[in-house]
């Protein structure tokens, strides 16, 4: 079973623009959601899938995973390790997602010794003002302090996650985040695009009109200056939203991207395997209260066919630098294919027979995918 997920849906608060499935409490109930997970466990414990290949990667996101005591990230860590094949824990990629004010001595030294040998910064934004619009329950200073707590406590594989296209009014310099990240030496960042859901604050405030969304060229200006300023410094932008230092990609992610199995336990967490994609009820008391009466959190599962797993290989492959195979993506040889390589939105390796998309090509994702996909006329 090479790569698990658990979902840890707790937080503080809920930040402006959070349409994730998501608990805020004021005090986690971590004994009942581990004793969740464990049962859960236990329901997946005879399928084919635990046994079939080692373990690799374990994610535990949300959410807000550092919310919970450090004897239950130790708990969750040790369960999936006892129910997978850990053929060598040294190589299996543990992160935890973490908010910069949740890192203490205490803790991080606890993550370390319980297996944690990644961790994934929720920081935004290193202007204190924009952490505050955002609704965020760290300081500017929080970032800074806890990378240091976690090299000093023996966690070195840190990833920063930023979000860039915030609303003109914000009056945020997105150079100066970019700058401030690469001095703390990560060897991995998460950059992603502000995108307003209807269900947020954030949706609601630009359906009133009280705030406006970033332009699109905005959104295309700071993609382009992530590119530029974490290329200089020595970041692989090897997918849309990631960066990384030689041989620091994130392992997890990859494997949504290249179709690889992957099991998702908790509330909202989806799975895939055998070309089946299944995922868990999203309410946290409802996915409790599910398992405690015997029964299975499952919400829905669908067959993709096989024109659905190519048009997915498209898409995901194409988010890469590693790109796809030609074979996927007939309509190269189209006069869309032709016009996107003139516009420089796509590079064609016809020695490889692969295809991968540009920095500028991946704002044009959508409408590249539709196109690439689509059998030529006569083709």
């Amino acid at each position: 079973m090479p790569h698990l997920y658990v979902h840890v849906p707790f937080c503080r608060r809920r930040c402006v623009y959070c349409d994730f499935s998501i608990a805020v409490r004021p005090r986690v109930p971590a004994e009942r959601f581990v004793a969740a997970i464990r049962r859960e466990a236990d329901l997946r414990r005879g399928e084919q899938f635990w046994a079939a290949h080692p373990l690799r990667t374990l994610y535990l996101g949300g959410g807000t995973p550092s919310l919970l005591p450090s004897s239950s990230v130790a708990t969750l860590v040790q369960l999936v390790r006892t129910m997978a094949r850990d053929d060598d824990p040294a190589t299996v990629e543990v992160t935890l997602e973490a908010n910069p004010e949740d890192v203490t001595p205490a803790s991080a030294g606890a993550w370390a010794a319980a297996g944690v040998n990644r961790v994934s910064l929720g920081v935004q934004s290193f202007d204190g003002r924009v952490l505050q619009w955002m609704h965020r329950s760290h300081d500017a200073e929080a970032a800074p302090r806890a990378v240091r707590t976690l090299r000093r406590a023996g966690i070195d594989a840190i990833s920063l996650d930023l979000i860039f296209g915030l609303p003109e009014t914000v009056q945020r310099d997105f150079r100066i985040d970019l700058e401030r990240a690469v001095d703390l030496g990560p060897d991995h960042l998460s950059v992603y695009g502000l995108t307003v859901e209807p269900r947020t604050a954030l949706g609601h405030w630009t359906a009133r009109g009280t705030v406006m969304a970033a332009p699109d060229t905005q959104h295309e200006t700071e993609f382009l200056l992530a590119h530029e300023v974490l290329g200089a410094a020595g970041f692989e932008h090897y997918e849309v939203s990631n960066f990384a230092r030689s041989g620091h990609r994130s392992h997890h992610n990859a494997a949504y991207w290249n179709g690889s199995s992957y099991l998702g336990l908790g509330p909202s967490a989806h799975s895939f395997r055998d070309g089946v994609r299944s995922w868990n009820v999203a309410p946290w008391a409802a996915y409790a209260t599910c398992l405690e009466n015997g029964d299975d959190p499952e919400d829905g599962r669908e067959r993709l066919t096989p024109v659905q797993q190519r048009l997915e290989r498209a898409y995901l492959g194409l988010r890469t630098t590693d790109g796809v195979d030609t074979a996927d993506v007939p309509g190269w040889r189209s006069a869309a294919g032709d016009a996107a390589v003139e516009a420089g939105w796509l590079v064609v390796d016809r020695s490889l027979g692969r295809i991968r998309t540009t920095p500028v090509g991946w704002l044009r994702l959508d409408s590249l995918v539709e196109a690439l996909t689509t059998e030529p006329q006569g083709g």
